[in-house]
């Protein structure tokens, strides 16, 4: 059977390419991509550890079965965050420079005591290593599904009455908004509590990175490790 492999981020840098698609025997599982992969490059298997796998844009184990057409995804840990404007409910990710103000218009509503917004602004430096700007790439199907379950999440987890997820994609100058939290509801407590939840969680589960361009070359970011209940390319359970 015929199953489709993407890589992000620093994975495709190090296969050379951003898709790819293999043969596989019927009723092989995820397992079998990473060895396919990992045996013929040693640098990438060393990420293993790190990663995280998704089957048809859901996060997977090794051990997930795969069938004909399935699409998989070797994920290295997120730096975050579809077409250009797509969206759900909750969440966009957009192309164009995020409008905050009618964001934040968009979501006030009368019997809110309390509006509250976070802007991942582009800084000029990382490390004492100045900044050119960032490049942002997503895996945009996922990303934007992992945005809506965390509005979703907020709004049942804390007593909030509406929230806005927007992240960019592509080039970002510096000064420029990449990521936008908006939180709404009666009282500004609660309001907080989700904001930070909201961007903190995404950081750690939504498939997007970052690609840092500094004047003597360029990397991608060092993504946060993924949550301890997303399996790893190198588990065995």
């Amino acid at each position: 059977m015929r199953v489709r492999v993407l890589f992000f981020g620093l994975l495709k840098d190090l296969v050379g390419k951003a898709s790819d698609s293999i043969e596989l025997p019927e009723g092989a599982s995820v397992r079998a991509v990473l060895e396919h992969y990992g045996s013929g490059n040693p640098r990438l298997k060393e990420h293993f550890p790190s990663l995280a796998l998704a089957v048809n844009q859901q996060y997977a184990s090794p051990d997930t079965k795969l069938k004909v057409d399935d699409e998989v995804a070797l994920l290295p840990p997120v730096s975050g965050g579809a077409p250009d404007g797509a969206g759900g409910r909750h969440a966009l990710i957009v192309r164009a420079p995020i409008d905050t103000a009618r964001t934040l218009a968009n979501l006030k509503r009368g019997e809110d005591g309390a509006a509250l917004v976070f802007e991942g602004v582009v800084r000029n430096q990382t490390r004492g290593r100045r900044t050119l700007f960032l490049d942002y790439e997503a895996y945009e199907q996922m990303a934007l599904q992992q945005m809506e379950s965390l509005a979703i999440q907020a709004l049942q987890q804390f007593q909030i009455r509406d929230v806005a997820l927007v992240h960019r994609l592509g080039r970002i100058e510096i000064g420029e908004t990449s990521v936008l939290i908006g939180v709404a509801s009666a009282h500004r407590a609660a309001a907080f509590d989700a904001c930070r939840w909201l961007i903190d969680t995404l950081k750690r589960t939504v498939p997007i990175w970052k690609k840092e361009y500094f004047e003597d070359g360029a990397v991608w970011a060092d993504g946060e490790p993924f949550p301890a209940e997303i399996p790893r390319a190198d588990s065995h359970s």
